[in-house]
């Protein structure tokens, strides 16, 4: 089973490379998380919010399962949205035993330019405040054993990006491994995320 999550801050080319990944497998699946949190009708938080942590353990929740069943029917998932790393254990419980094919791939532009393209989208539904969008960067800086996870995107080309995330599947760049684990930790205690396991979270 293989999973795919393609992430990084607002601005960082995550739907479109996330898309065209997906389009260049034999079987593939473009999951956007953003549109999950769109299925909440009474009693959303903005999700960069601090009460909303038990959403968004939720919705990645829902995330993670969907995933894990596509994958499980053949497909190679590739996950796009703002999914910091103490949220991958979601992932790897919905995958059970296959979670050796979960994926992880941050895409970070320099700052200025993370902070530029959001004010240039136009879609009702866009993040365009430049507080949230700052704090959110301020989330893929500090990131340990996941550096090695990051394509720097400032001057992304489409086909460049997905060739490049392509050869790093391959020679097992965005695998995860147990070195990964004290980061997770880590970084939930820094952005008080509860982790699955927790009783205050759904299991």
């Amino acid at each position: 089973m293989s999973i795919t999550v393609v992430t990084g801050p607002p601005g960082a080319g995550k739907t479109t490379v996330a898309a065209a990944l997906a389009r260049s497998a034999p079987l593939g699946v473009h999951l956007i998380a953003d549109q999950c949190f769109h299925w909440i009708v009474a009693g959303y938080a903005a999700p960069w919010l601090p009460e909303s942590h038990r959403q968004n353990a939720t919705v990645i929740q829902v995330v993670g399962t969907a995933s894990a069943c596509y994958a499980a029917g053949g497909y190679e998932v590739v996950v796009d949205g703002i999914v910091g790393p103490w949220f991958l254990r979601h992932f790897q419980r919905a995958l059970g035993a296959g979670a050796d094919g979960l994926r992880y791939v941050i895409l970070r532009p320099a700052r200025e330019v993370a902070l530029r393209r959001p004010l240039e989208r136009s879609g009702g539904e866009d993040l365009v405040d430049p507080g949230p969008i700052s704090a959110m960067y301020d989330a893929f800086e500090d990131l340990g054993f996941f550096e090695s996870h990051v394509i720097d995107s400032s001057d992304q080309h489409l086909a460049g990006t997905v060739a490049t995330i392509r050869r790093g599947l391959g020679d097992g760049r965005f695998s995860l491994a147990d070195s990964h684990d004290d980061d997770m930790a880590r970084l939930a205690r820094k952005y008080d995320v509860q982790m699955p396991g927790d009783p205050e979270i759904a299991t």
